[in-house]
């Protein structure tokens, strides 16, 4: 019986988990909104939900007997039934305790299953306590608020709740029935062509009726021919009228089916910006910023699995406005805006089944100086070249990984991996991703993506005997050129288009096909045998357009994509396979990818495979470190990845061994005796020969004004040791070099 009980609890619990996350979503949306200080009529309404999804969160936690969520929903409650009676006020400090609550409960729902930790009840009894003492956290006057609205009424809507896990098979299973459609179409194809040949046949057969008989035998044996042909021929007539009906409601069901089935796993993106403004209010916080973030079009629905991508790119794009767009409220003020910056995120759904998202802030804007600077000290981009640079070529540079304008790596920023990882997963979905910006004014990033993954429209093209599907949504164009039309720029095929010279290249030599290399898949038009064409494609990724020569551009139609399994689950080029109608594999082509190696160089290659490996020369690095044991963990840590090293026990040592020696990094904690980290970084950086030594700071001190205090000193990079990771430390130490 126990165990029975305890089963049943479990599965109790797992419907709880699910009821408590919205109730928690509900509760952090709450507070955003009152943190916004709206009008007093609103602040009522919203207090009242708030108390209300608090008051449902505790009796559901006290019903699976979780009591340590029920312990924080009790004082949470009587706060807000005080605040509803306007006895104490909303204050930043009783906004941070409500937010330290709900970043303890959600840390409660998601385990719900495990008991907590000695730590975690430490901070739950602080946080009770402190609930249920708000007079001392709120202080102040409160402005007097209208009595609580009538409640309208309520709206009643049958649901069923069913796990994703669940629908996922269904929606697949409507998407193999995509192979059938497409074979059944095939299949009338082939008739349809049975259907002329006979027709031919029959034609071919009526032109010995005018000549000189052969004989009786003869005559009899074609007029034989000719009725059992045409019998043939209306037997066949009839098939295909009843396939191609067959065809007809098979289609209809299928697309009628799919499209049921993608609705019920649509989304809206509430779900996914839900979390957004917390973090956008705490990344500004913790540097001493106002921010407010202002969402739009978040009822748009689109796909689950798009909806799970899209979680990372747009957490990298609310910390990169937050960390980099948004200035401090002085240095805000001094520009003439107002204190409180404002990062506004916005969903357009387009008519061709795309969507349209823009994060752009009000802040400083993207110093293109410090881009191109960048750029050229990681290689990507060469002095020479970085004048003949457009705006929008330079601000494309900040998706390289390793692009960063932070004059100091934290944990926050600084490493240029954030806009790199936006890029990726954008692209891994099929869409592109651009920028623009004004100095001064802010900057806006836009993502185009597709609202479903599963089936969309393909181009179908050929390479000798190979089959080649290209997403549609990159197809800007379909055209034949004359031979002539090729010309030959900068030792670079390129083709003239609406007066702008096109890069062209040959789909055959960028998969690296076998078979014939850069020979001209001339065609000649039926009729006009003069006339050589050839069929080119032209595609656009981001900001770029390439024209892609291919054999035959066949035609445009639905495709289901397929992936290549684990075993092949990244393949350069391409993105996956299609089964055609005719039961032929095709694999689907990642144009972003196909771009990239569309354009790539020789000389590109040999900067990647020499970034790739280790210096001739082992660079010399300073530990500065009073902890003896912390001081061989880092010298070990180094020396096994190849560097050289020397030690110093505090900063006085450190910086007499610089002056003396010659180091090519220091590697430094920030509390020791006689002279600190942040005093020996000053020294560094005051010494004329000294002053471009790299210098990372690793140290216990974690608040933002000992961060502050390191990018004014000259740190270029500040690593928190509660966080640390050894991976960590020596990408930072390579990028430095």
């Amino acid at each position: 019986m126990d165990k029975k009980n305890d089963e049943f609890l479990k599965r109790l619990r797992a419907t709880f988990r699910i009821e408590a996350e919205e109730h928690v979503r509900a509760i952090s949306a709450g507070l955003i909104e009152l943190e916004k200080t709206p009008a007093p009529e609103k602040r009522a309404a919203v207090i009242e939900t708030v108390f209300r999804e608090a008051h449902s969160l505790k009796g559901a936690a006290r019903s699976v007997s979780l009591q340590d969520i029920e312990s924080i929903c009790q004082p949470m409650e009587s706060t807000f039934a005080a605040l509803k009676r306007q006895e104490i006020a909303l204050t930043p400090a009783l906004y941070d305790l409500f937010h330290q609550a709900m970043d303890v409960m959600t840390q409660l729902v998601a385990g719900t299953e495990e008991e907590s930790s000695l730590a975690v009840r430490s901070r739950i009894r602080e946080l009770v306590r402190q609930l249920k003492e708000p007079g001392t956290i709120a202080v102040g006057e409160i402005e007097a608020a209208p009595p609580r609205p009538a409640e309208g009424p309520s709206i009643s809507m049958e649901t069923v709740r069913i796990p994703l896990a669940k629908l996922d098979p269904l929606l697949l299973q409507a998407e193999e029935m995509m192979s059938a459609k497409m074979a059944a179409g095939q299949r009338v194809a082939e008739l349809r062509e049975i259907n002329r040949t006979m027709v031919s046949w029959k034609t071919e057969s009526n032109k010995w009726k005018g000549r000189q008989s052969l004989g009786p035998e003869w005559d009899e044996l074609l007029a034989w021919y000719e009725e059992r042909l045409n019998e043939i021929q209306s037997q066949v007539a009839a098939t295909t009228r009843a396939v191609e009906q067959d065809q007809r409601v098979l289609q209809r069901m299928v697309d009628d089916h799919l499209h049921a089935m993608k609705n019920a796993l649509m989304l809206p993106v509430g779900l996914l910006v839900e979390v957004l403004p917390k973090l956008a209010r705490d990344l500004a916080r913790a540097q001493g910023k106002e921010v407010e973030l202002v969402i739009q079009g978040a009822d748009i629905e689109i796909d689950k699995c798009i909806l799970e991508e899209l979680k990372d790119p747009l957490i990298h794009l609310v910390r990169n406005c937050v960390d980099h767009g948004i200035k401090k409220p002085k240095d805000r003020a001094q520009g003439g805006k107002p204190s409180c910056g404002t990062i506004r995120i916005s969903f357009v759904a387009k008519d061709n089944r795309q969507m349209e998202i823009s994060v752009s802030d009000d802040g400083s804007g993207v110093d293109l100086e410090k881009v191109q600077a960048a750029a050229m000290k990681l290689g990507i981009l060469q002095a020479d070249d970085a004048g003949k640079l457009d705006q929008q070529e330079s601000l494309h540079l900040i998706f390289h990984s390793g692009i960063s304008t932070s004059p100091i790596i934290t944990d926050i920023s600084g490493r240029g991996l954030g806009l790199a990882i936006v890029r990726e997963k954008v692209e891994k979905l099929g869409g592109s991703v651009s920028v623009e910006s004004q100095p001064g004014v802010g900057a806006t990033f836009r993502l185009l993506l597709p609202m479903t993954l599963a089936t969309f429209r393909g181009v179908l093209v050929r390479v000798d005997e190979y089959l080649f599907v290209l997403p549609a949504i990159n197809v800007e164009r379909v055209l034949r050129v004359q031979k002539e039309d090729i010309r030959t720029i900068e030792n670079r095929e390129t083709i003239k288009l609406d007066g702008r010279i096109l890069p062209m290249a040959r789909l055959r030599d960028t998969l690296e096909l076998p078979g014939r290399k850069n020979e001209s898949a001339a065609h000649v038009t039926p009729g006009i045998a003069e006339i050589n064409y050839m069929p080119v494609i032209v595609l656009a990724s981001a900001e770029k357009r390439i024209a892609f020569l291919v054999d035959e551009v066949l035609q445009e139609l639905e495709v289901l994509v397929k992936g290549l399994g684990n075993q092949l689950s990244r393949v350069r080029n391409i993105a996956g396979a299609t089964v055609l109608g005719t039961g032929k594999v095709a694999p689907v082509l990642n144009v972003p990818d196909l771009m990239k190696s569309a354009v790539r160089s020789a000389a590109t290659a040999r900067k990647e495979a020499v970034a790739g490996t280790a210096p001739a020369k082992k660079a010399n690095i300073l530990v500065v470190e009073d902890s003896i044991t912390a001081r061989i963990l880092l010298k070990n840590i180094l020396e096994t990845a190849g560097y050289q090293v020397a030690t110093a026990v505090d900063g006085a040592d450190a910086f007499t061994q610089i002056r003396t020696g010659e180091f090519d990094l220091a590697v430094s904690d920030v509390d020791m005796p006689r002279m600190n980290g942040f005093e020996l970084t000053t020294k560094i950086r005051a010494d004329k020969r000294l002053g471009e030594l790299p210098v990372v700071l690793v140290t216990a001190l974690e608040s933002r004004e000992d961060r502050e205090r390191g990018i004014e000193a000259g740190a270029n990079a500040y690593i928190i040791k509660s966080s640390f990771d050894q991976s960590n430390l020596l990408r930072v130490i390579q990028k430095l070099i």
